[in-house]
């Protein structure tokens, strides 16, 4: 009768252990498969010392940067817009507008603020941890440090061939 089966059900109580109970405690030390959380920088942004971090604890290669770029225009553009400058779709139905990544305080604050802000959310922003993987929250960070350099970059530290475009598309 597979209908029908014995089993345990959580918490009930039960003979077969010397205490009664049912439900067992995992066995000290235990992880779950693929939750072993041992990196903390990496999981919460933070630093040994307590700080947020100011640099990326991945490898940030054109390819995490083109992953947070795709990341950034699906979870973060709706609101902050593809540019970041806070006027995304949702701003021009009548939502409250987020502040544009590229004022001078979002611009000095270090990387792991925006990883931070991600993870626990802040203001009208609720948590994208359960949506987004923390390795995508820290390539969405880096895109967005891409995209406030983008726009605020000294036109001397371009190369030559940049600086003849710019000034082609100038005229």
């Amino acid at each position: 009768d597979m209908y029908n089966q014995p089993r345990i059900k959580p918490l009930a109580p039960s003979d077969f252990f010397a205490d009664g109970q049912s439900a067992r405690l995992p066995i000290r030390g235990t992880v779950a498969r693929g939750q072993l959380n041992a990196n903390r920088e990496l999981l919460t942004g933070i630093g040994a010392d307590g700080a947020l971090l100011t640099v990326v604890p991945i490898p940030v290669t054109p390819q995490v940067i083109r992953r947070g770029q795709e990341r950034f225009d699906i979870y973060c553009s709706p609101c902050h817009s593809r540019l970041g400058d806070g006027r995304g779709m949702i701003v021009r139905r009548g939502f409250k507008q987020p502040s544009s990544f590229h004022i001078d305080r979002l611009r000095g604050q270090s990387i792991g603020y925006f990883f931070d802000v991600m993870t626990q959310g802040f203001g009208q922003m609720s948590s994208y941890a359960s949506q987004v993987p923390v390795e995508d929250r820290w390539a969405i960070a880096a895109y967005i440090r891409a995209l406030q350099l983008s726009a605020h970059a000294p036109v001397a530290e371009l190369s030559a061939t940049d600086r003849a475009e710019l000034e082609k598309k100038g005229q």
